[in-house]
């Protein structure tokens, strides 16, 4: 017999879940409704719930307060309305709640806790076997990324050309065997014409419960999950979906994972290479997100040549891959004041050595434009394409990193953190090179950092005022070292080494009080 279960008692921001058994006799997924209402002292929300098989319907919830709710799930999936309540407990642990947009360009958590992102790209991490996600997960656990892109549907390109651990919808694949690198783009887009068989209106509810672990994993890990809805590299036919069916799954991913606190949404990947779908296909998704996420996470959408219009006011974020060969994150305090918002630069070419321009890029060169984007404002994305024996490559299939990157981004991360207030604003500064503070709303000491990218100067002389003192320490951002060069006043000059990809940090001394 099924059972009405539900959670008795969790965490603020914590994931709440209500099991109903309900009718099964005929479409689940597209002939039956549910919704559930949770009621708190400072809440109402209102939750679209959805089928997950044996005859249960769920509906999820995240809490934003501490303290007693009480719910109810009603809809015509069942002839119950189906009530309860339970109790929220204070948030421990690195639970700081979802992330938001902070002082206009930057992000917190939504506990106020400042939030730098150092994300990477894994696009079906998780569609991979057992032992290579347990792999990719150890590998996230000891390194700084706190961001993770990958997608919801499977992705066929270059050395993603096996097929996934399963499908997404009911139905029959076709012949995989046929693939081979050569004539791999020839099915991009295809769909019933390739031979796949689906039914687009009955979802794979095991497909979808693994996703669910998926994030929860990366939940525990501290890690935001940042889900890629759409894409066009595709030989199933997932992107040639009607708008009756692109709805439909639009609207169950959101019941499905909304309450997740961990979850961005990047309405797609390269979404000007799909061109079945019209701007006004995207604005309607990002409408049925607007409308049905009730916890207003993240959301942006990710360019290949042509960028968005980031100006719309459901975008939380810019999303962007570079547009040029040579620059990228160069161009971050560009965007920042074209869209007023903040700036991710999710794709802006890989460490690895494959035959692709955008995948051969070195270490230092991955981890300069890293600097180029966090001084003048932004965040950038990491990826990592090196040749495999077996094609394994951490940008698609996660397992095990073999770069250089990893660690000097540990060290970004490292400070990053260490900057007051929510981020690093980009300043005037000398033509040659790259000039970052931090607003005095947030740090009126006075915090400013100075990045040299590949210039090699051998000091720098620098000049504030006649009256306060400076504490000086030299960034060597490749070999991870900070050296303390003592206390300044006045005019004064900074010697340097005369190499690439140093830094200056120069931090104002605050007056100690009289008593």
């Amino acid at each position: 017999m099924i059972c009405f279960t539900y959670t008795r008692r969790l965490e603020r921001w914590g994931l709440f879940e209500a099991a109903c058994p309900g009718f099964s006799d005929k479409n689940p997924f597209t002939d039956y409704a549910v919704q559930g209402i949770f009621r708190h002292k400072n809440e109402t929300v209102k939750a679209e719930g959805f089928y997950d098989g044996e005859g249960l319907y769920k509906v999820r919830f995240m809490p934003s307060f501490t303290g007693e709710y009480s719910f109810e799930v009603r809809g015509s999936f069942s002839e119950e309305t189906y009530t309860g309540a339970f109790t929220v407990d204070p948030a421990v642990g690195d639970n700081h709640g979802p992330v938001r947009v902070a002082n206009t360009y930057h992000f917190a958590y939504e506990d106020g806790k400042p939030y730098y992102p150092v994300g990477t790209t894994c696009y079906v991490w998780e569609l991979q076997s057992d032992e290579l996600q347990k792999k990719t997960l150890e590998t996230l656990a000891q390194n700084a990324f706190n961001k993770i892109r990958f997608c919801i549907f499977p992705k066929h390109f270059d050395y993603n050309l096996g097929e996934p651990r399963s499908y997404p919808y009911v139905g029959t694949p076709m012949d995989g065997s046929i693939l081979t690198r050569e004539n791999s783009f020839s099915y991009m887009g295809a769909g019933e014409e390739a031979g796949n068989n689906w039914d687009f209106k009955r979802f794979n509810v095991e497909y979808f419960q693994h996703i669910d672990k998926s994030i929860a994993a990366l939940r525990d890990l501290g890690i935001e999950a940042d889900l890629i809805v759409m894409h066009p590299y595709d030989r199933w036919g997932f992107s040639r979906m009607d708008a009756e069916c692109d709805d439909l799954y639009w609207n169950y991913i959101v019941a499905r994972f909304a309450a997740y606190r961990n979850v961005w949404w990047s309405l797609a990947n390269e979404y000007d290479l799909m061109p079945q779908k019209k701007i006004s296909d995207w604005e309607r998704y990002a409408g049925i997100l607007c409308e049905k996420d009730p916890y207003n996470h993240l959301r942006s959408i990710h360019n290949c040549r042509s960028f968005y219009d980031y100006s719309r006011p459901w975008v939380t974020h810019c999303c962007i891959q570079r547009q040029d060969i040579y620059k990228s994150t160069e161009l971050t305090a560009e965007y920042r004041q074209r869209w007023g918002k903040p700036v991710v630069l999710d794709e802006i070419a890989y460490e690895g050595n494959i035959q692709h321009g955008w995948g051969n890029i070195s270490g230092r060169e991955l981890v300069r434009r890293f600097w180029e984007a966090a001084c003048r404002g932004g965040y950038a994305g990491h990826g990592e394409t090196f040749e495999h024996p077996q094609d394994i490559l951490w940008w698609s299939h996660g397992g095990e990193l073999h770069g250089e990157s990893p660690e000097r981004l540990k060290f970004l991360y490292r400070i990053l953190s260490e900057t007051p207030g929510p981020g690093l604003t980009p300043m005037e500064g000398r033509w040659d090179g790259t000039t970052a503070g931090v607003d005095e709303l947030f740090d009126l000491s006075g915090y400013y950092l100075y990045y040299y990218s590949f210039m090699r100067p051998s000091f720098r002389d620098f000049y504030y005022d006649d009256k306060r003192d400076y504490k000086v320490e030299v960034i060597d951002t490749w070999e991870m070292t900070i050296e303390d060069r003592g206390v300044h006043r006045g005019r004064f000059k900074v010697e340097l080494p005369g190499k690439e990809y140093m830094a200056v940090r120069i931090q104002r001394i605050k007056r100690q009080e009289k008593n």
